[in-house]
């Protein structure tokens, strides 16, 4: 399920269900304008963004301790080098020079102030730097300001040293000499089904090589990945004449063959490869549900530091119980640590975000290994003895959570986490820096203002950049020791020009769950001219998790996809985070285990509910829902198990029946697939196609043709179910879209979900066929935060 963003989409065909939308009050307008259209898209995301003016974007920090980042003002965009030594600050590089030497490349004009790129690779001595434009990647030299496009990149992973690189050739891994350029292959076994090193047999998808190089740069931790046997998914591309398709292995949940891997250490310099003794294990890592995680390497495996031992995490198939295991890298042998189970799944990552941080660390030096578990129902860490798998003690406790450990300080022994929840009257997402000593004393708060808190730390320790801010308040970037000193003020956002065009923050909210008592958070939205006079149906942006919510991080962010600009053409709009997203605790995000279709709806409910008892401004008769991935199965869900409570809803892109999805996802978030006696499964009823006939509303499907991620046929058996059942509907299929729309079709989705919700919930006549306007290719996730 579903890690993506953005927006949505509308309709082929006419639709009206009968009885079910609420009277719309005599205030209702009968139209909206092309003028109300283009006042709700001022609040786009790339509108507003280019109004946020010096902010610290894209922190990189450099080997030699000094940091770079790109800031936006006025005029333009800055990349700016800074040395926290010194405490001084100058241009990365002549970014007029660097444009005129691109320009003449590539026969497009480009300005100094408006370079094509947001992020660069530095060389480690400064003379040049790399990026990517135009689907190009580029190399420019800075003491003569020459630019030259290179061949395709290959994704490679770079050795410690800085010599070697390991990249995937057909099904083998393969050695690349950096300075001569010379190759040679790695493996030499490796065949279709049964290949070294990557996840996704689509080079598009690939994240390159999916290793781990050890300390001295001599070997490299890999595994050779079996989808022999496994079944295929299928799509076809939609053209004129015959149609292209596109086959690939995906297991599915209950399917008897599923991805496996061999753990193998390849020796760079002989060539010979060491089998790990341990069993094959299933594709799965305990920080996500795949091996992995974002653009970490290797999830879930540590070298040790003399380089001759590997510790490694296997999780079970439906991850439940993980092993954490000491291979002996000149023998194979294998040596069992310590063992964890849980009645629902492990994660070794609440963060909800990134789903990039593997929080454990083997600490090879003191034979020490730093744990991370819920079990007392709060994500905290333990020191275990690596030689006994005996417990020595606990680092962190109380009723907060542990988000991602930063840093191990070997030599003071002391640690560098992030966490939630621990500061009283604060918001209980907002994430804050500590550092506590290893035997659990000395816990100490390094970034004390009441807000959520970005880390970016030094190589070194030495220094990190703290970007906080809140929702409705912008950010401030600050460089503090390892102390929390600050020691300088990088950036103070100025959002003057933001403010001027109108925009107006987000509402905090807070209500009670389903039960009664427990408190959940949220985000509203008002149409900027609100009237509290008026009556306003509410719509509710919806992602359910188990792995993120609705909200997302609570930064700062001038847009937070298109929930503002909905709320300009006349609504409320509200994200709150349900029973059984993360970052609360243990019980909370097992909320609706094993019952997938929950979908937070129960509490979706109550706070709506609650949020118009206290506000009389909300309509509580005219309530809409929207969502994609997961939140497209979930705006499904309420209109089939809520009738006679949601109206409209826009369900784009969902997964709506988890025997149609990743073998992963369901069986980490229901479980195994169990057959019962009477035929039935514990899947069945998890569909939204089963229950497809109470339709009461107006519902608006939609989907990617070519969307890889969730199969367009996850979307048509429930509107097969609805056909069926003789109910009226709404489909939009965007032809040759993936899970994230682009472009037109992403453009043209977002104003037909606005029509729909206008004319169905609001009761007026959208403008015909108004023309949105973000640039194309315009993709950037830290300008759209779909969350």
């Amino acid at each position: 399920m579903i890690f993506n963003r953005r927006s949505l989409a509308r309709i082929i065909g006419v639709c009206c269900a009968a009885g079910a939308i609420a009277p719309v009050l005599a205030e209702a307008p009968q139209a909206l304008s092309a003028d109300d259209y283009a006042r709700a898209e001022k609040f786009m995301p790339y509108r507003t963004a280019p109004l946020v003016w010096n902010t610290a974007d894209d922190v990189t920090w450099l080997p030699d301790g000094t940091l770079w980042y790109r800031t936006l003002t006025s005029s333009g965009s800055r990349f700016v080098l800074f040395d926290p030594v010194k405490n001084s600050r100058q241009p990365v590089f002549d970014q007029a020079a660097l444009a005129r030497a691109l320009s003449l490349s590539t026969g497009t004009t480009y300005d100094g102030a408006h370079l094509p790129f947001k992020t660069f690779e530095l060389s480690n001595d400064g003379s040049e730097v790399t990026f990517d434009v135009s689907a190009k990647h580029w190399k420019c030299k800075l003491n003569d300001y020459q630019c030259a496009a290179e061949q395709e990149k290959i994704k490679e992973s770079l050795s410690p040293n800085g010599k070697l690189a390991v990249f995937i050739r057909n099904y083998d891994l393969w050695i690349r000499d950096v300075t001569s350029g010379a190759e040679r292959p790695l493996t030499t076994d490796g065949i279709k089904d049964f290949s070294y090193g990557s996840e996704h047999p689509a080079a598009e998808h690939s994240h390159g090589p999916v290793v781990l190089w050890s300390p001295d740069s001599r070997k490299v931790a890999a595994f050779q990945e079996d989808k022999r046997g496994v079944r295929e998914m299928y799509l076809v591309t939609a053209q004129a004449g015959h149609p292209t398709l596109q086959a690939w292995k995906s297991a599915l949940a209950g399917d008897e063959i599923i991805t496996s891997i061999q753990r193998v250490i390849l020796d760079v310099e002989s060539g010979t490869a060491v089998r790990l003794q341990v069993p094959a294990e299933p594709l799965r890592s305990s920080s996500c549900h795949a091996l992995h995680c974002g653009e970490t390497g290797l999830a879930d495996a540590q070298w040790s530091a003399d380089s001759s031992k590997l510790a490694f995490v296997s999780t079970s198939r439906d991850h439940k119980n993980v092993k954490l295991r000491l291979a002996d890298a000149g023998t194979g042998a294998v040596r069992e640590i310590l063992d964890e189970s849980v009645g629902t799944f492990y994660d070794s990552d609440i963060s909800a975000i990134s789903h990039e941080a593997v929080n454990w660390r083997y600490l090879s030096n003191s034979d020490e290994i730093i744990w991370f578990s819920e079990r007392d129902n709060w994500s905290h860490l333990y020191m275990y003895d690596m030689r006994t798998g005996k417990i020595r003690n606990t680092i962190t406790t109380g009723n907060w959570n542990v988000l991602e450990l930063l840093r191990v300080d070997e030599k003071r022994r002391m640690l560098y986490v992030t966490g939630v929840g621990r500061e009283a009257a604060r918001d209980p997402y907002f994430v804050h820096l500590y550092r506590i000593g290893f035997d659990g004393k000395g816990l100490t708060l390094l970034t004390p203002e009441d807000a959520n808190h970005e880390i970016s730390m030094s190589l070194s320790g030495d220094y990190f950049v703290d970007r906080y801010s809140k929702p409705d308040v912008p950010p401030v970037a600050v460089l503090r020791d390892a102390r929390g000193k600050r020691v300088s003020t990088l950036e103070q956002a100025d959002i003057t020009g933001l403010v001027a065009a109108g925009w107006k923050p987000p509402v905090p909210i807070s209500v009670k769950a389903r039960d009664g008592v427990t408190d959940l958070y949220g985000l509203l939205f008002k149409p900027t001219d609100f009237d509290p006079a008026k009556k306003y149906p509410i719509i509710d942006f919806i992602y359910p998790g188990p792995q993120l919510g609705s909200v997302g991080s609570r930064h700062f962010a001038a847009s937070r996809g298109d929930r503002q600009a909905l709320a300009e053409l006349g609504f409320i709009v509200i994200a709150v985070e349900g029973m059984g997203t993360p970052l609360r605790t243990k019980q909370f995000h097992d909320a609706y285990y094993g019952n997938m279709r929950d979908n937070t709806l129960p509490d979706q409910v109550a706070a709506i509910k609650q949020l118009a008892q206290r506000n009389p401004w909300i309509d509580a008769g005219r309530v809409g829902i929207y969502g994609h991935s997961g939140g497209g199965y979930a705006a499904a869900a309420a209109m089939f198990t809520y009738p006679d409570f949601f109206q409209v809803a826009v369900a784009e892109s969902g997964n709506h029946d988890q025997r149609g999805y990743s073998d992963g996802w369901g069986e980490k978030y229901i479980g195994l697939l169990e057959h019962k006696s009477d035929g039935s499964t514990n899947y069945d009823e998890q569909d939204n196609a089963s229950i497809a006939k109470n339709l009461k509303g107006h519902l608006l499907l939609m989907h990617g043709t070519l969307d890889d991620n969730v199969p367009p046929y996850l979307t048509l058996l429930v509107a097969d179910a609805l056909i069926k059942a003789n109910k009226d509907f709404d489909l939009l299929l965007l032809p040759n879209q993936r899970h994230d729309y682009e472009d037109e079709a992403d453009n043209y989705a977002t104003r037909r979900r606005w029509d729909y919700f206008v004319r169905h919930l609001l009761g007026a006549e959208p403008p015909h066929e108004f023309q949105l306007h973000r640039p194309l290719g315009d993709a950037d996730p830290s300008d759209w935060q779909w969350w």
